[in-house]
């Protein structure tokens, strides 16, 4: 097996996975223990949404927590061992037209693959403040699921209008001791079911027409936290500071499948479309995994076992392809 380094070289694999999130690399870790030599497209965000994240306390196994870039470094090891390799570009073409599929990287080599993983996950959309960056893992979050736990008993943030932040706002205030939401206009997007729901919770309180202008954080013995948050009321030009220890940013997940746009079957959003109880798309030997698939869970476990379904499924169809083959050459 060659992997192509000085452009435009071809090289066959049976399996290539494009992405490294938990989805990517457990799917080249079953592909690998199948004996099927996968090659994974780790692309610019090796480890995906986890490497920006501090400590994982609800992924089954570590019992004390483990810090996510090192979770997703165990990860990759464990792929490497069954014959896995990493390649750490993006890629930037796909043709599905034909079997076998090709793929061209942003060195413009060209790989030719039996069948074909996607694990690109999504991307969380974020306000755009820098402060958003500095305190990212250390405060900032867009996953109240992942990081609530964090804060029991503390005064938390949560930007936006839709159902995702009525959601995340409801989740946080299992532990937080209050829960500032935050719009910048008095209309929602959110469904009135749970917009309803929201209003409801003694613990939310509604903060509208108002943006945030900064986060406010410290640093202590070298550790960076969140402090707060300066906002501005858009019709008054007020400008405050609220107290807070988290802050979460729910205004939506952006699917990273923009490279298989007019290829692969999406839903309104962006998501990538599977085959009922499997990861097929509608191309046959292509499979999606992950986020890139999931707008409902977004979890590092429930991403980790859609890609050992579509380590399987694509184990299966090498199978029935070659079964295919067999028969028709003995046919002859």
């Amino acid at each position: 097996m060659e992997i192509s380094t000085n452009g435009t070289t071809q090289n066959h694999h049976k399996v290539i996975v494009i992405g490294s999130g938990p989805a990517g690399l457990t799917a080249a870790l079953y592909s690998g223990r199948a004996n099927l030599d996968p090659i994974i497209f780790e692309g610019s965000q090796p480890g995906g949404q986890l490497t920006i994240t501090t400590e994982v306390e609800n992924y089954p196994g570590f019992e004390h927590g483990i810090q996510g870039p090192e979770l997703m470094d165990i990860m990759r090891k464990q792929a490497h061992r069954f014959g896995a390799k990493s390649i750490y570009r993006n890629i930037t073409k796909v043709d599905f037209s034909s079997r076998p599929h090709k793929i061209t990287d942003e060195e413009n080599n060209e790989y030719t693959t039996d069948t074909v993983i996607i694990s690109t996950g999504a991307s969380a959309k974020w306000i755009g403040l820098e402060s958003e960056q500095t305190y990212m893992g250390y405060g900032v979050s867009s996953c109240a699921t992942c990081d609530g736990f964090f804060f029991r008993g503390m005064k938390v943030v949560v930007v936006g209008g839709g159902d995702t932040a009525m959601e995340e706002a409801n989740y946080l205030t299992r532990h937080a001791s209050e829960v500032f939401l935050i719009h910048r206009r008095e209309e929602f997007r959110a469904s009135k079911i749970m917009l309803d729901r929201a209003k409801a919770n003694p613990k939310i309180k509604f903060i509208l027409n108002t943006v945030v202008e900064e986060i406010l954080g410290k640093t202590e013995d070298n550790k960076k936290s969140v402090t707060g948050a300066r906002i501005k009321n858009v019709i008054t030009g007020e400008v405050s500071e609220i107290e807070c220890a988290g802050f979460f940013t729910a205004i939506g997940h952006e699917p990273n499948s923009k490279i298989f746009n007019g290829i692969l079957d999406m839903n309104e959003y962006g998501y990538l479309i599977t085959k009922k109880s499997t990861t097929e798309t509608n191309v046959e030997g292509v499979f999606a995994c992950g986020d890139v698939q999931d707008d409902y869970y977004r979890q590092a476990v429930t991403a980790a076992g859609t890609g050992c379904m579509s380590a399987i499924d694509a184990e299966r169809y090498l199978e029935k392809i070659e079964f295919e083959e067999t028969s028709k050459a003995n046919d002859q």
